[in-house]
């Protein structure tokens, strides 16, 4: 695919911060499913990759985990083994972070000095630097909200740390299928420029929305397809006042936008690969917009189980790397439309 690029090295480099960055949603997923996220009360930026090692290691964190919310009120019958369980996807979940922030940072430095990095590439890749770096502050932001009065993270603070890691992979990736395709000719179709560029935004709006499902629980509720319960509109969905609430703090309102984004996501989607047949458009973009129609189909589909279900550790997880393949195809599709 690269094998003659000039700029095989680096691509290597962003393709394996992409899949990093994969990996922290799988674990952070995971994290949040089993009610991991608050085992670990305190943020060290280095120390904090040791784990406790003794067995008074493990009993001082353990009394650390004790004088928070979550444990007082939640997990108050919790045993030191059923705290190791919780404390160990966390951990992973941070580790990996700082793996993924040696990565981009290392090798950072050393294509700076080897000049493999320059002019409007040196600007991107220090986007990208700022974009991880961000996020490590975003995670601890979102932990420190459920560790003063409610034992559980705020929700808006829970989408805004999901959708800047997906943000960050799509960034990455954007730069990476740049320097892929560089030199690659393409029918210049400003149509599919446009409304791919709407569908990013619809679909980033999806995954903000899905994180609110998720910080809200509200994936355990309404677990009825197509209706919600026996409505199509339920009055619970405006119950709260003013009436707009519902729709970012309310678990039935939260619940009917998420439905609803991934309805309008679909549409898109059919409406972009249905105008293809006006256009003429190389095999890339053919086979991107083919793929778009694949991927939000399954990803429709574990959505629809994911409810039906009520939200089972695997189907939520699986829900979630779904939304992050959706992403990434978006960005692969608008990278193939893009302006040589």
């Amino acid at each position: 695919m690269f094998k003659n690029n000039p700029h095989k090295s680096v691509i290597i480099w962003l393709l394996t911060g992409c899949l990093l960055i994969f990996l922290m949603v799988v674990i952070g997923g995971i994290t949040r499913l089993t009610e991991s996220g608050l085992s670990m009360v305190d943020w060290k930026l280095f120390m904090g990759m040791v784990p406790p090692l003794s067995e008074q290691d493990w009993i001082e964190t353990f009394n650390k985990y004790k004088q928070f919310p979550e444990y007082q009120e939640v997990n108050f019958m919790f045993t030191l083994e059923e705290f190791k369980a919780i404390f160990f996807w966390e951990y992973l979940h941070r580790f990996i972070g700082r793996i993924l922030g040696l990565v981009f940072i290392l090798p950072f430095i050393y294509f700076l000095l080897a000049k493999k990095i320059k002019g409007k590439l040196f600007k991107q890749s220090l986007i990208i630097l700022v974009m991880g770096a961000f996020q490590g502050f975003l995670g601890w932001w979102m932990v420190k909200s459920g560790l003063v009065d409610n034992p559980d993270v705020s929700h808006y603070r829970l989408a805004i740390h999901l959708i800047a890691a997906f943000l960050t992979f799509a960034y990455t990736f954007w730069v990476a299928l740049s320097l892929i395709y560089k030199d690659t000719e393409r029918p210049n179709v400003p149509f599919y420029r446009k409304w791919i560029a709407v569908l990013f935004v619809v679909t980033t709006l999806q995954i903000i929305y899905g994180a609110f499902v998720a910080g809200l629980n509200a994936g355990f509720i309404m677990n009825t397809y197509p209706k919600m319960g026996d409505s199509w509109f339920p009055e619970s969905i405006t119950a709260m006042q003013p009436v707009w609430i519902n729709f970012i703090d309310g678990i039935s309102g939260v619940q009917f936008v998420h439905r609803t984004l991934a309805h309008i996501v679909v549409a898109l989607v059919l409406f972009l690969l249905l105008k293809s047949s006006t256009y003429e458009l190389n095999k890339i973009q053919t086979k991107s917009l083919i793929g778009l129609l694949v991927i939000v189909f399954v990803q429709f589909m574990l959505g629809i189980f994911t409810l039906l279900y009520a939200v089972p550790v695997w189907l939520g997880v699986t829900h979630q790397v779904g939304a992050f393949f959706l992403l990434g195809t978006v960005v692969y599709t608008m990278s193939s439309f893009r302006k040589v």
